[in-house]
C-alpha cells in the first residue's frame, strides 16, 4: 500500500495490491484523473495516459499553442464553465452573480491514518497503519477559498474513500449551490449501471441498465437517503461481469439525507460518476472563516465480480463503520410484539407473549408501538414519550424488570423524529414541526416531522427519552421513522438559511444518536423507517442493524435481502419469522421457509408464539437452537455469496462460508412448485476444491469434495421440496469439513 507523488510530472499514484488510482496536476493547475482500476506498477511518468486533441467547437483553457480542454478531460472534481458543459461537482454563487471558479493546486499532504469527519459519520480506522490518506489543497484566488480533496486508501481492501471540504477565507460571502462528495471519470461507456430501487415493502430491488449518452441517475429528495425508492449506491459493471467474475466499480454514500448518484455519458463516450448531497433545495452560505464538509463516498473496485464487491463492503462496514459493543457481535434472537398485538395490549398480554418466547429459547423481548401517551392508534400520542399507565401500570421500568426476571432482555420501540398534532408536545410547541406558515402541512400516517434542524427540539426529545432509558432496564432500541419530509421549511431559521435546513436536520438526527449511544453504549440500536426506507451506511455508524422491510413474507424477502446484500452485511439486516397468513400479502408459507429466510440476517420472531401448535413450537425451538449454533458464522465471520437470483428465475440460493472454508451454510428457495419438471441443481461458491465435505440437508447426509460441490453442483430433490410445502418451499444445507 502506498501513495506516491512524482514531483516532476506532478502525479499522485494511490495503490495497494488490488487497485490503482492516478491523479495529475494539469497545466492549468486543475486535477485530472488518469486511471482508476486494477493495480498497475508504478513508474515515474504516466503522462502518456493523458490524451489531448484539438476538436471543432473546443474551448481551450490554456494559452496557445496548448490544446487542453475541460470538455474532453477526465477531471477529478469538475466545475461548470471554462469549456466543460457537463454536470459539475461544485457550484458557488458569488456576490457578483457569477458561478465561475478556478480551483488550482497549491499543496498536498500524505499521512498514515484517517481524520474524523465528525459530526458526519464516516469509515474509521482501527489503527493508523491500515490506511494512508492524501489531502490535496486547491485554491481560488478570486474568492479566496480553499478546496480540500481527501482520499484514503486501505491496505487490505480495494477501497478508496473520498470527501471534499470548502474553507472560505474571502471577505465577501459565497453560497454553495452544489457541493458533491466526489467525481470520477472513465474513458469509455461500456458499462451497465446497477442500483437498488423499489418502494415500501419491496425495497432495494436490483436494477441494471446499459449506459447510454446523457444522464442516468438515482436520487432522494425527501429528507432521507433515497427512502424506500432509491438507495445511496450505484455500481458500474462491465457487460460480461457476473457474480463471480469481471470488473465492477461500487460507489456508496455514507449519508442519510437528500442525495444524488449520477452517471453522465458524453457524446465522446466518456463516463462521469458524481455522488453527494442533492443540490435541490441546498444553498449553504459561507462567511469569512466558515467551512463546509461533504459526506464520504466509499469506492470499491472488484475484478472478481459483484460478489467480491459486496464482500468488501460487508467486511469494511462490519469492521470499520459499525462501532461500540455490538460491533462484530452476533445478535440476540428477539421476539417483537407488533404483528402479534399492534396497539391492543395490556401488561398481562405482553408478559404472556414474553413467557412463551423464553420457553422457545428467545433472548430478547421487544415492545413495539403503543406504550406511551394516548397512543391507542396512529392518530395520536407521538411525541409524548411518557408511559401509558393504563396499559402498563408499573411503567416501562416495571415491565422491563419483570421481563428480565424471566431471563430475557428487554427492548423498546420509539419514533423520536415525529409528532402527531393530537399530542401534548404539538399543543405546547406547534412551531416545532417542519412546514411553511400559512400553507397546508401534508401529513403521512397522520403524523408530522419534528424540526431537528433546531437544537432546542433535539434537546427536548433527548431529555424525554433518556429519562425512560435511565429508569428502565433496556437492552435494545428500535428507532423508527414512518414518513418522509414534505414542505421542507424551518420556522427556526432565517429566510437566507432555509437552504441549510435539510442538511441541518440530518445533523440533528446524528446529534441525538451520538448522545444516546454515548450515554447508553450497552444498548443495541436498530434503525427503521417504515421498514427499510433509511437503510444507508451512515445509519450503521450509529445503529449496527436496520429493519430491512415491513414486508415479512418469506418469499418476497428473497428479493429484498438479495438486493440489500449488494452493499450491506447480513448482520445489519433485521429479519423475522412472522405469522401466516402473512399480514402484508395474506400468503401462507411454510414455517421452515420463514426461518430459512430469516436466518440470513439478525433473526427473530414477529408473532404470538402462544397461538402456535405443539408441533410448530417444537420447530421454533429447533430454529432457535440452529441460529444460536451458526449465527457467528452467518452474521460475523463468514463470507456471503449470492448463487441464484430471484430477479432472474423461480429459484433463489446463497451461501455463507467460514474464512478457513471448513464450514458453510447454504439455502435454496423456490417460489412456485412445478409439475413433472426438469432437474434442479445449484452450484456452491467459496469452498476449498480439495477439501472433503459432509453435506447435511434434513435427514440426507452425503460426502463430496469442494470441486464437485462448486463445479458439478448439488442436485436438488424435488420430492423433498414437495414435502417441505411445494410452493415457497426451501432447503437448508449445512456443509462441514469431513475426515477423508
Amino acid at each position: 500500500m502506498g501513495i506516491i507523488f512524482h514531483e516532476q510530472e506532478k502525479t499522485f499514484h494511490l495503490y495497494n495490491k488490488e487497485v490503482s488510482y492516478i491523479i495529475r496536476v494539469m497545466e492549468n493547475g486543475q486535477l485530472e484523473n488518469l486511471y482508476y482500476g486494477k493495480v498497475i506498477r508504478d513508474r515515474e511518468s504516466f503522462m502518456h495516459l493523458h490524451e489531448a486533441i484539438s476538436r471543432p467547437l473546443t474551448s481551450v483553457c490554456v494559452p496557445e499553442p496548448g490544446v487542453l480542454s475541460m470538455e474532453y478531460t477526465k477531471q477529478e472534481y469538475p466545475v461548470y464553465g471554462t469549456g466543460d458543459y457537463r454536470s459539475p461537482a461544485l457550484s458557488i454563487l458569488q456576490e457578483n452573480g457569477s458561478r465561475i471558479v478556478n480551483f488550482t493546486y497549491v499543496s498536498h499532504e500524505i499521512y498514515q491514518g484517517k481524520k474524523s469527519l465528525s459530526p458526519l459519520p464516516a469509515v474509521y480506522t482501527n489503527n493508523e497503519h491500515e490506511v494512508c490518506t492524501l489531502e490535496i489543497c486547491l485554491h481560488d484566488e478570486v474568492i479566496n477559498t480553499d478546496l480540500i480533496l481527501s482520499y484514503t486508501m486501505f491496505e487490505e481492501y480495494p477501497v478508496i474513500t473520498r470527501n471534499a471540504k470548502l474553507v472560505h477565507k474571502g471577505e465577501e460571502s459565497i453560497v454553495l449551490d452544489r457541493a458533491l462528495s466526489m467525481s470520477v471519470e472513465f474513458q469509455d461507456m461500456d458499462f451497465e449501471m446497477v442500483h437498488l430501487s423499489g418502494a415500501w415493502a419491496r425495497e432495494r430491488y436490483v436494477k441494471e441498465r446499459k449506459l447510454e449518452m446523457g444522464i442516468q441517475a438515482v436520487q432522494g429528495i425527501h429528507g432521507t437517503a433515497g427512502g424506500a425508492e432509491h438507495n445511496p449506491f450505484l455500481a458500474l459493471k462491465r457487460p460480461d461481469t457476473t457474480e463471480s467474475q469481471g470488473e465492477v466499480y461500487g460507489f456508496s454514500l455514507v449519508y442519510s439525507g437528500n442525495f444524488l448518484a449520477q452517471t453522465e455519458v458524453s457524446t465522446f463516450n466518456m463516463t462521469r460518476v458524481l455522488m453527494g448531497i442533492h443540490p435541490e433545495g441546498f444553498h449553504w452560505k459561507l462567511e469569512t472563516g466558515e467551512s463546509f464538509q461533504t459526506p464520504e463516498v466509499v469506492m470499491v473496485y472488484s475484478d472478481r465480480g459483484l460478489n467480491k464487491m459486496s464482500q468488501v463492503y460487508h467486511r469494511l462496514y462490519r469492521k470499520n463503520l459499525m462501532r461500540g459493543q455490538w460491533k462484530e457481535q452476533p445478535r440476540p434472537i428477539l421476539l417483537n410484539n407488533w404483528e402479534a398485538t399492534y396497539f391492543d395490549f395490556t401488561e398481562e398480554k405482553i408478559l404472556s407473549i414474553a413467557k412463551k418466547a423464553k420457553e422457545a429459547g428467545v433472548e430478547l423481548f421487544v415492545l413495539d408501538d403503543g406504550w406511551f401517551g394516548a397512543r391507542n392508534d396512529d392518530y395520536r400520542g407521538l411525541g409524548d414519550w411518557y408511559v401509558n399507565l393504563e396499559k402498563l401500570p408499573d411503567g416501562i421500568a416495571g415491565l422491563s424488570r419483570k421481563v428480565e426476571e424471566m431471563g430475557l432482555k428487554f427492548g423498546l420501540w420509539v419514533e423520536l423524529e415525529m409528532v402527531n398534532k393530537d399530542s401534548d408536545l404539538y399543543r405546547a410547541h406547534p412551531d416545532w414541526i417542519v412546514g411553511v406558515p400559512e400553507r397546508f402541512e401534508s401529513h403521512g400516517r397522520h403524523q408530522h416531522v419534528l424540526d431537528f434542524s433546531r437544537k432546542e427540539v433535539v434537546d427536548y426529545i433527548y431529555e424525554m427519552i433518556s429519562k425512560i432509558l435511565r429508569e428502565s432496564r433496556i437492552s435494545y432500541i428500535k428507532w423508527d421513522m414512518n414518513r418522509y419530509m414534505s414542505e421542507p421549511y424551518s420556522r427556526g431559521l432565517a429566510a437566507k438559511d432555509q437552504g441549510k435546513m435539510m442538511h441541518r436536520y440530518i445533523l440533528g438526527v446524528y446529534d441525538l444518536y451520538t448522545r444516546l449511544t454515548e450515554e447508553f453504549p450497552e444498548i443495541l440500536f436498530e434503525s427503521c423507517a417504515s421498514g427499510g426506507a433509511r437503510f444507508d451506511p451512515a445509519m450503521l455508524f450509529f445503529a449496527p442493524q436496520t429493519w430491512t422491510s415491513d414486508d415479512t413474507d418469506a418469499s418476497e424477502r428473497a428479493k429484498i435481502q438479495y438486493g440489500t446484500s449488494y452493499v450491506y452485511p447480513l448482520v445489519s439486516m433485521g429479519s423475522h419469522v412472522s405469522a401466516v397468513p402473512n399480514h402484508q400479502l395474506l400468503r401462507i408459507t411454510p414455517l421452515s421457509t420463514r426461518a430459512n429466510m430469516a436466518y440470513f440476517g439478525t433473526f427473530g420472531y414477529e408473532l404470538d408464539l402462544n397461538l402456535l401448535s405443539e408441533e410448530e413450537m417444537a420447530q421454533v425451538k429447533e430454529q432457535v437452537a440452529f441460529m444460536k449454533k451458526y449465527r457467528r458464522l452467518i452474521q460475523v465471520e463468514g463470507d456471503f455469496y449470492r448463487l441464484l437470483s430471484p430477479f432472474k428465475g423461480n429459484e433463489t440460493a446463497w451461501i455463507v462460508v467460514s474464512p478457513d472454508k471448513n464450514q458453510a451454510v447454504a439455502a435454496f428457495y423456490q417460489r412456485l412448485n412445478k409439475i413433472n419438471a426438469s432437474w434442479l441443481r445449484f452450484r456452491l461458491e467459496g469452498l476449498d476444491k480439495d477439501t472433503l465435505y459432509e453435506v447435511k440437508c434434513n435427514d440426507t447426509v452425503y460426502r463430496a469434495y469442494g470441486d464437485e460441490l462448486m463445479y458439478a453442483g448439488i442436485p436438488v430433490d424435488r420430492e423433498l421440496l414437495n414435502k417441505e410445502g411445494g410452493d415457497f418451499a426451501s432447503l437448508l444445507y449445512v456443509i462441514e469439513k469431513a475426515e477423508p
